[in-house]
């Protein structure tokens, strides 16, 4: 069995794919780098594509910044796509 993240999807991301929470497998058994994770979500939920060109990744609740992108993701960690968002 492949280790597996939980993503969580919030806003634009949420409508996307229509969950707020999943369980995701890792494509493989060896570590994914966070950088690698938006093409794999992608083809796991299409409408996804566009939206992750503009959101962010929080990594166990910490944010990530594009410096950390080649993060390592093992499997039991929490992911969160953050999605801009406007207001007034």
């Amino acid at each position: 069995m492949s280790p597996s993240i939980t993503v969580l999807y919030f806003a634009a991301a949420s409508t996307a794919t229509g969950l707020f929470e999943e369980v995701v497998e890792l494509p493989a058994s060896e570590p994914l780098p966070l950088s690698k994770l938006g093409t794999h979500l992608t083809s796991l939920h299409p409408k996804l594509d566009e939206i992750l060109k503009t959101s962010q990744w929080s990594v166990n609740a910490e944010m990530v910044s594009d410096a950390d992108s080649d993060m390592m993701l093992k499997g039991g960690e929490e992911v969160a796509v953050i999605c801009p968002v406007s207001g007034g």
